[in-house]
């Protein structure tokens, strides 16, 4: 996504995630003020099976989000990226226990990164360093110092938790650098904790490192959220980003972690602690039951340093890098299938961006390096198709050979253009790719093809939330003009929309997300791979306790009962023709199932026992529908999930009742009308009755 200007934003995206959409109450109608629709599925009209990779996540590491729902550390700057001082009292950070000339900063022999506090002692004074708001249960805590000091230091770690609560352990020092283990049991949960490292005596002592853990942490994840994510089934993830990864080293982050330099992220502008690197990542998938999908660094990287991480994280133990990741204890290869060279590289908030006439050359050197450190890999090339360059502002670029601009069109990017991305990528880096990324991003504004922007726009709920299934169905339609001039089908090239969204949180942001969804199980034959944008904001999480958010309970309704073999659903109430001309996220055909207003799916599970059934009504009525089924007879009862709130801001917090829920009951398959709720996703379940 763009960092700034006309184009979408990341941070848009966590506000979607983490701030109420617009407050909407939802008037109940009776059904019979609707008029029905009839939908015909017949069993023999199947599609190519939905992916369980269409259920993927996006994790980025957008200043500390990864490591605020995933990580178990409950510190920050645990390798002091920041001095220890009383400036900036906005930054969560150490502060000098005594006054601030007690503690001074070695950036001469540091034990990691650019510098480490010493505190110089005093008999009669406790001196040294503290952090203050830690979120701690009533649980045990186990964690790390890495101290040294002078022969008269006398050094104690304190852990409090409130109203003078709290645990000393005092930690041996010695003049050479020494990991000391710590361990402590807290008697209350409090949001407010307190970590003190202190000391009197003579001479000094300096620290390198600390960090602090629930002791339940797995392999240093939080037990709570890992739980979450693995009940989730969620098929794969996508790591470490997004434009993250185009000022990312990926060297910084492996071996040791308390040995790890911070380094400052330019993308996000936040100091990255590098603990959570590829080892973790691979890790952490292992724990969830996910496939990995890694994505490296071709904007300010080279392919040298893309090839090497193949290696290390596939090579045999005897390679170079297969050699060090075994010093790093892991002796099996990951063997890691999917690899993404580059995020977004076709946008000019991307560092390293290039036109991209010269990216093609280095895309293509990319490819062949890493595929030389490992042939069987599946490489996504960083794609756009023109409806995600008109959308980004992409009409235009600087030649490189004339130094001028390139401007086809003032807007609206066409095919086969000297703008159009995918076309350059298809046209001079064919065979060098097997998928094509994409990231698609719905808004309720609508993007006008004549100003070049978004803007607003007063339409009923429906229309609003339907605009990020439209932008796929764009992007199909973009698909279809590329299959004419290349071969696509014979060569089995795909497309993993690696980035989704829609930009409203609460249950109208659940809406546009199942829509979605659905347009994306229509169009398996091509759309391979989804990672929704993030990962985390499927959880609302404190620092201590999670629970699933109302798009965490909508991806879990959809992976636990929705079938994998898509069956095509007919219908006589087709959806209504475009409002706005075709451009952008604006397709040529609405988005949908033909039964308007409803949106629907179906699909049957694999071994064909079951059929699934999905209906999202985005209307302030409840709308009936007439089900005819070809070729399945159902026996009864059959089971139904709903999944609604009170209000289209309804959301789930942690530590607060859940506004949306999904309720599960069962219905009698002999009845042909149902009745789907005002603003309510409803999943029905047929099981196949043997004669």
């Amino acid at each position: 996504m763009s960092e700034g200007g006309k184009g979408l934003t990341r941070r848009t995206v966590l506000q979607g995630s983490l701030v109420a959409g617009l407050a909407a109450a939802l008037p109940i109608r009776d059904a019979a003020a609707s008029s029905g629709v009839s939908a015909v599925i017949d069993m023999t009209k199947t599609g190519e099976p939905i992916s369980p990779f269409i259920y993927g996540a996006f994790s980025e590491h957008i200043q500390g989000f990864i490591y605020s729902a995933l990580w178990a550390e409950v510190l920050s700057d645990r390798k002091f990226y920041y001095a220890v001082d009383n400036q900036d009292p906005s930054v969560r950070k150490w502060r000098p226990l005594a006054q601030s000339r007690t503690v001074t900063m070695d950036s001469t022999a540091p034990y990691v990164g650019e510098q480490s506090p010493v505190v110089a002692l005093s008999p009669s004074e406790s001196r040294g360093i503290w952090q203050a708001g830690l979120a701690l249960a009533e649980k045990d805590y186990v964690g790390r110092i890495v101290v040294a000091g002078d022969p008269g230091a006398h050094v104690v770690v304190t852990l409090s938790w409130g109203n003078g609560q709290g645990q000393r352990l005092v930690v041996p020092t010695r003049r050479q650098w020494a990991t000391v283990p710590l361990r402590f049991s807290c008697q209350a949960g409090t949001a407010n904790g307190r970590l003190e490292i202190a000391g009197t005596g003579t001479g000094s002592f300096k620290v390198g490192a600390v960090s602090l853990m629930a002791a339940d942490n797995v392999a240093g994840f939080r037990k709570d959220t890992i739980g979450l994510f693995r009940a989730m089934n969620s098929g794969l993830w996508r790591f470490p980003g997004g434009n993250f990864t185009s000022g990312y080293d990926w060297k910084d982050a492996v071996g040791d972690p308390d040995r790890r330099p911070p380094k400052w992220d330019y993308v996000w502008n936040y100091p990255q602690s590098n603990d959570i690197g590829t080892d973790e990542f691979l890790t952490m998938c292992g724990l969830i039951g996910v496939e990995p999908y890694l994505c490296v660094n071709s904007g300010f990287g080279s392919a040298r340093e893309a090839a090497e991480l193949v290696e290390y994280v596939n090579g045999d133990a005897d390679s170079p890098m297969g050699r060090a990741r075994v010093a790093n204890g892991r002796p099996k290869p990951y063997q890691v299938k999917y690899w993404n060279i580059g995020n977004e590289m076709f946008g000019f908030w991307q560092l390293g961006y290039m036109t991209p006439s010269q990216y093609m050359i280095k895309h293509t050197l990319f490819a062949e390096a890493m595929k030389e450190a490992d042939h069987s890999i599946t490489l996504i090339a960083s794609g756009a198709f023109p409806a995600s360059l008109t959308i980004h502002s992409e009409p235009f670029y600087i030649d490189p050979n004339t130094r001028k601009i390139v401007q086809p069109t003032p807007v609206i990017v066409k095919y086969g253009s000297e703008t159009d991305w995918n076309y350059r990528l298809m046209k001079n880096a064919w065979g060098n790719f097997d998928i094509i990324s994409e990231h698609t991003y719905g808004d309720p504004r609508r993007y006008d093809l004549t100003l070049g922007q978004r803007v607003d726009v007063t339409e009923s709920v429906l229309d609003s939330v339907r605009r990020g299934a439209n932008y796929i169905h764009a992007v199909r339609e973009d698909w279809e003009l590329y299959k004419k001039d290349f071969p696509l089908e014979r060569d089995h090239i795909k497309v993993s929309i690696d980035e989704w969204a829609y930009f409203a949180s609460g249950l109208r942001g659940v809406l546009a997300t199942s829509m979605m969804l659905h347009e994306m199980f229509r169009n398996t034959d091509f759309i391979v791979i989804g990672a929704y944008t993030t990962g985390m904001s499927w959880l609302s999480y404190s620092g201590t306790d999670s629970t699933y958010s109302e798009q965490g309970l909508l991806f879990l309704l959809y992976r636990q009962h929705f079938g994998t073999v898509p069956i095509e659903i007919s219908g006589d109430s087709p959806q209504p023709a475009p409002k706005w001309p075709a451009g952008g996220d604006q397709p040529s055909v609405t988005s949908g199932s033909p039964t308007y207003p409803l949106d629907m799916s179906a699909a049957l599970t694999g071994d064909g026992k079951t059929l699934t059934i999905a209906a999202i009504n985005a209307t302030a009525d409840a709308q009936s529908v007439d089900i005819n089924l070809t070729g399945f007879t159902p026996r009864s009862p059959g089971q139904l999930w709903r999944l609604t709130g009170p209000s289209l801001d309804s959301t789930n917090q942690v530590g607060q009742p859940p506004q949306v829920t999904i309720t599960e009951t069962s219905f009698d398959t002999g009845e042909v009308g149902l009745s789907i709720e005002p603003y309510s996703v409803e999943l029905r379940a047929y099981t196949r009755r043997y004669r």
